[in-house]
């Protein structure tokens, strides 16, 4: 998939255009992007960084970086992806003024969107308006129960499985691999320590079985409490995998809630829950 930064960078020619954040491009979001791809003409996302409740001064969990929602989107079979920046004067344009900025000269013929989709100044615009302007419009059905909110809901609770069947993946966490305290190596479980974006949504502290990089992964998000801890960590075991992964990006996984964190009487129990984690991680199924 070719990605955007302006529009300027756009070839010439007729476009399906599905618009939206796309944050955590769950179920809902693939059937828009499916029904952008079905126009029969280039089929181009448009989509925004950063989150335009971000931008307008509200705190947003999201689900996905930019990075991670690009691939996806693109893994949908998406020809280009067009990547706005959401500012102050574009949060400021008139629905109009959107449609003459972004829209026409990309070529848009077609708008793909959520029958809910609002835009311009004050959420002033709609898919009636854009159909009012010339433009052929494709509302996509809300799919009932899934969206992003709800899915930010279920992960905050742990629910894993659940969210998952929202999203129609695994939840992820996505990062990159940083040094740590080095304890999980000296246990013989030696971890990759995530560093993820402080925008980013980390699901309930506990345990996780999950995946990365092929390898089935016992995760631990938390403050471990065994060894008094206070800052939260992210912490991978991948099984049976050796080498170094220190200063990439990992995404990881997340398969099922396995328990919650505490701290043990000793190093001895502690290793032997470890061990009984990583046990439940080679049975563990990928939701």
């Amino acid at each position: 998939m070719r990605i955007l930064r302006s529009v300027a960078e756009a070839d010439p020619g007729e476009r399906a255009v599905a618009i939206g954040t796309f944050d955590g491009v769950h179920l809902g979001h693939r059937r828009v992007l499916q029904a952008a791809l079905d126009a029969g003409i280039r089929s181009t996302v448009v989509t925004f960084q950063p989150h335009p409740r971000t931008a307008l001064g509200n705190r947003v969990e999201l689900l996905t970086t930019l990075e991670r929602r690009l691939d996806l989107i693109g893994g949908a079979g998406v020809d280009e992806a067009l990547v706005v920046p959401f500012t102050p004067e574009l949060a400021d344009l008139e629905p109009k003024a959107f449609v003459e900025y972004v829209l026409r000269p990309l070529g848009t013929q077609v708008v793909v969107a959520g029958a809910n989709f609002r835009f311009g100044r004050g959420r002033a615009g709609d898919l009636d308006l854009l159909e009012a302007l010339g433009l052929h419009v494709h509302a996509v059905p809300l799919v009932e129960g899934i969206s992003s909110s709800s899915i930010r809901g279920l992960l905050q609770s742990g629910e894993i499985e659940r969210a998952a069947r929202l999203l129609g993946r695994p939840p992820e966490l996505d990062g990159l691999v940083v040094s740590g305290d080095a304890r999980g190596g000296a246990l013989g479980f030696p971890t990759a320590n995530l560093s993820v974006d402080p925008e980013l949504l980390v699901p309930a502290y506990g345990i996780y079985a999950g995946a990365a990089n092929g390898y089935r992964a016992a995760v631990s998000v938390g403050t471990n409490p065994h060894y008094g801890g206070q800052e939260r960590r992210i912490e991978a075991f991948l099984l049976d995998f050796t080498g170094d992964l220190y200063g990439q990006r990992l995404v990881v996984e997340l398969w099922t809630r396995l328990r919650d964190e505490r701290a043990f009487e000793g190093e001895r129990e502690l290793v032997e829950q470890i061990e009984r984690d990583v046990g439940a991680a080679r049975r563990a199924t990928r939701p």
